[in-house]
């Protein structure tokens, strides 16, 4: 089932986040769908985070996404060669979104394998924003779809992840966050099977 609206657009960044594990990323490109199991997330809080692209209200052609109603992509350019796949939360005027950090092929594997270039699948291939973007097809330039249409949207499976499950830690590669950079605002299923 479909994520709706009403999922993104509550106000715990954090909460969201965490209820992202599980989750199943679903995306159809060219008629080639899809699907990954989200394993792990960031929150990133808005204005009041070091970390975040908007902190203290900062609003660029690039970030002016992420003031949306919470249900669209943020998908910015890192380093100049990757794409990164961000959820944006929240009411509009309120800059919060998730980071997709890592996923677990589910279907579509081989368009994901002739879009990485590899040959087989492998453990790895969807772990790191930049290998699960390039896997899903996802590209800075979709940066504002809706997550309720038919390209790119997130379900839920059914798929229960039980807390002792869950490893929380301080985000990744957010060293200029002061101390933001400590929040334990990271999640991470540490080891994944067919939880229900």
């Amino acid at each position: 089932m479909k994520l709706p609206a009403a999922f993104y657009t509550r106000p715990n960044v954090v909460q969201i986040s965490k209820e992202l594990l599980g989750k199943t990323l679903c995306t159809r490109f060219g008629g080639q769908p899809t699907k990954a199991v989200i394993i792990e997330t960031e929150a990133y809080a808005g204005i009041t985070d070091k970390a975040s692209h908007a902190y203290g209200s900062r609003r660029t052609k690039r970030t002016e996404v992420m003031f949306w109603e919470g249900g669209h992509a943020y998908i910015y350019l890192c380093y100049g060669m990757y794409s990164l796949f961000n959820v944006v939360t929240n009411v509009e005027g309120i800059p919060h979104a998730v980071l997709v950090r890592g996923a677990i092929a589910c279907s579509g594997i081989g368009t994901m394998l002739q879009r990485t270039g590899k040959e087989k699948i492998t453990a790895g291939l969807l772990i790191g924003p930049g290998k699960l973007a390039k896997a899903m097809g996802l590209h800075y330039s979709q940066t504002g779809t809706p997550l309720t249409g038919s390209t790119i949207w997130i379900e839920d499976s059914g798929i229960v992840i039980p807390p002792e499950a869950i490893t929380i830690t301080p985000r990744i590669g957010v060293d200029y966050a002061a101390e933001d950079a400590l929040l334990p605002y990271r999640f991470k299923i540490s080891k994944f099977k067919d939880f229900n």
